[in-house]
């Protein structure tokens, strides 16, 4: 089976239809979240990603701007994006938002991986590094965990030691792709990267396939039309931060 990974996509409607138009074959969707969020295309985002598939896990930010969770924890920029996307989404929308279920979830019977937004100990939670990944690795929800909510590529893995994978990309000009193949003994916390707002210095969307026949990660960035989203972002009147940020990749 050939399972598409994505995740945060944040309503970057630009980045998502790119990505659309490059996926690679696949059998099966699993979202992990913060669909919405800091872009201007809410509505547009929820209707792409309902039609690529039905696994999904609820983000903070899937949370925060459906109302499940209130603001605390958000910065002021990050709240008033939340605060526009709840204004500006359809009634039917809102609702799916707000079924979104909680991660960690079993995505297949069969496959003994999960699915979560943050931390499978805490869906909230950051994993950045080897210590913030340690106890999840130590305690995992599965062999394979895909996790979002970072905004960085690559993710880490537990063999005798714990060790950080972040692919090696080259020309963030040009599609590219890195494979990762997955050690039977090993346990992983893998992420996919995020579509819609990408945080490791490189700002093109970013997701992952995961062929479970082959035990092969592949990640992927794809360049966009950046200036589409930041135009779109400013014409909505959200504040400007969220457009420049695209352009530095953080």
């Amino acid at each position: 089976m050939r399972a598409l990974i994505i995740s945060d996509i944040h309503a970057n409607i630009q980045a998502l239809d790119v990505c659309i138009e490059a996926f690679p074959a696949y059998d099966i969707v699993w979202n992990l979240g913060d669909v919405v969020g800091y872009g201007a295309n809410p509505n547009e985002a929820i209707a792409r990603c309902r039609e690529l598939g039905n696994v999904f896990v609820r983000g903070n930010h899937d949370k925060a701007c459906s109302g499940v969770s209130d603001l605390v924890g958000f910065n002021p920029v990050a709240a008033m994006a939340a605060i526009w996307t709840k204004k500006n989404l359809t009634s039917e929308n809102l609702e799916w938002l707000k079924a979104l279920p909680e991660g960690p979830i079993s995505p297949d019977i069969e496959l003994n991986v999960a699915c979560v937004h943050g931390s499978p100990l805490d869906e909230d939670q950051y994993l950045i590094n080897v210590h913030e990944a340690t106890e999840p690795l130590l305690h995992p929800a599965a062999q394979c965990t895909f996790f979002g909510h970072t905004h960085l590529q690559g993710g880490f893995f537990r063999q005798e030691e714990i060790h950080a994978i972040r692919p090696a990309f080259r020309d963030p000009r040009l599609p590219q792709r890195v494979e990762l193949k997955l050690r039977p003994e090993g346990t992983y916390l893998i992420n996919p990267g995020s579509i819609g707002q990408p945080r490791d210095g490189d700002p093109r969307a970013g997701f992952a396939l995961y062929d479970t026949d082959e035990s092969l990660v592949t990640f992927y960035r794809m360049p966009y039309d950046i200036a589409g989203a930041q135009k779109r972002i400013l014409e909505a009147g959200l504040p400007p931060r969220l457009a420049e940020r695209l352009a530095d990749g953080r």
